[in-house]
């Protein structure tokens, strides 16, 4: 009986391996850009798959932590992140980005966008306006911090 008993154990073990190798892969694809290198590494949740809604274009995730203003409603101050710009690889202005849904939100925008090369304009605290290269890739999440 107990030679049963440890064969189930060890054969729950063997298909436990494989998932925790599977995770540890998918957290180490995640990137992370910054103003002033791009070694560090952004651990987040990110959609497991491609998302093209049929446009047979992969996107990803762009999150840029920009410059703060404060913003005082009277009863709290908030710290609101500034504006910023993605440009083409050809330096077309692509978007501008409000990266706040209102004047208390003091948490960036999660912007989608189709893989490829981009430039993103955005005021930092310490340098004035930064322009941080930056690449996207299908289903990641892109982390640009400009003050670091």
């Amino acid at each position: 009986m107990k030679s049963h008993y440890i064969k189930s154990l060890s054969l729950s073990h063997s298909k436990i391996a494989p998932a925790i190798v599977l995770l540890v892969l998918f957290c180490g694809s995640l990137t992370t850009a910054q103003a002033g290198g791009m070694d560090s590494l952004f651990i987040g949740l990110v959609h497991p798959g491609t998302r093209d809604h049929g446009t047979g274009r992969a996107e990803g995730y762009l999150l840029v932590y920009s410059a703060t203003d404060e913003f005082n409603d009277g009863d709290s101050v908030y710290n609101v992140h500034s504006s910023y710009q993605i440009y083409t690889a050809d330096g077309k202005l692509f978007k501008s980005v409000e990266n706040h849904m209102s004047r208390s939100d003091e948490i960036p925008e999660l912007v989608s966008l189709a893989a490829g090369f981009y430039v993103v304009e955005a005021r930092s605290a310490d340098n004035g306006y930064v322009r941080v290269p930056v690449v996207i890739k299908p289903s990641q999440r892109t982390v640009v911090d400009v003050d670091r």
